[in-house]
């Protein structure tokens, strides 16, 4: 079984971190992911950078401005990563974008990520239904899940859809926009947590974006399996470096 689907068979709400890879600086990343999950974190996004993050807000654009400036590259991420799972037990998961994947080659890519010990990934801009059709038999023969996203515009047909392409957990956007951290969720927000809940898809939903501190950490789990924070966590490392994480997570719990 999947890491991924072994913790999501736990019984408790899931804290997810997203950080970019090679942010703040260049080697920064093995030394971020191990202090996380000393910290109780219970899952880990490893931002891969991009040129073009499209549905990504300033703060992590401009993390991944400065992690690609710092040499971070698909290549140099997966020689940093490769004795991660001698010390790391909780699942790790690459976001990122398909252009670079594409470029690396996508068997190529999935294979090396098995090697390493990463248990999915998550790309905002490969479409369910391509993913489908082109690439799901690539990822179940490496042993990766891929993590849909669904926003408060996605059509039930196309919930459905991705509920019945998944095999881990469906990421659920809180809003349209791009990635940031807000102040809690207003009472539409609220109303489409509950929506989704109310349906009863077989995979379990995890909250991202606008999750920024213990409140709006704990309205985002009450109709979900969990949170994930990612820009609020890349201001406290712009701001405090890499030694205050575990400030940072007992904040958050």
């Amino acid at each position: 079984m999947n890491r991924i689907q072994e913790k999501l068979q736990e019984d408790k709400k899931l804290l997810s971190i997203y950080f970019t890879a090679g942010y703040p600086n260049s080697e920064d990343t093995f030394s971020i992911i191990e202090d996380l999950e000393k910290n109780g974190v219970d899952m880990i996004e490893i931002g891969l950078p991009f040129s073009d993050p499209l549905a990504d807000g300033p703060t992590i654009q401009e993390s991944s401005t400065i992690a690609l400036k710092n040499g971070m590259t698909t290549e140099k991420l997966f020689s940093q990563l490769k004795d991660i799972r001698k010390t790391v037990k909780i699942p790790l998961i690459i976001m990122g974008y398909f252009n670079p994947i594409l470029q690396y080659g996508v068997e190529k890519f999935c294979k090396k990520c098995e090697e390493i010990g990463i248990d999915g990934l998550i790309i905002p801009d490969l479409p369910v239904d391509v993913y489908s059709e082109k690439y799901q038999a690539i990822f179940e023969k490496h042993n990766l899940i891929n993590v849909f996203l669904i926003t408060p515009q996605t059509s039930v047909e196309r919930i459905g859809f991705i509920d019945s392409v998944s095999n881990g957990f469906i990421y659920m956007v809180s809003s349209a926009s791009v990635t940031g951290a807000t102040s809690g969720f207003g009472e539409e927000t609220k109303s489409y947590f509950k929506r989704i809940s109310d349906m009863k898809l077989q995979n379990p939903q995890i909250v991202g974006f606008g999750i920024s501190d213990k409140e709006s950490f704990r309205e985002a789990i009450q109709y979900s399996s969990g949170a994930i924070i990612g820009s609020a966590f890349i201001k406290h490392l712009t701001k405090n470096g890499t030694r205050t994480i575990a400030e940072f997570v007992k904040a958050i719990r």
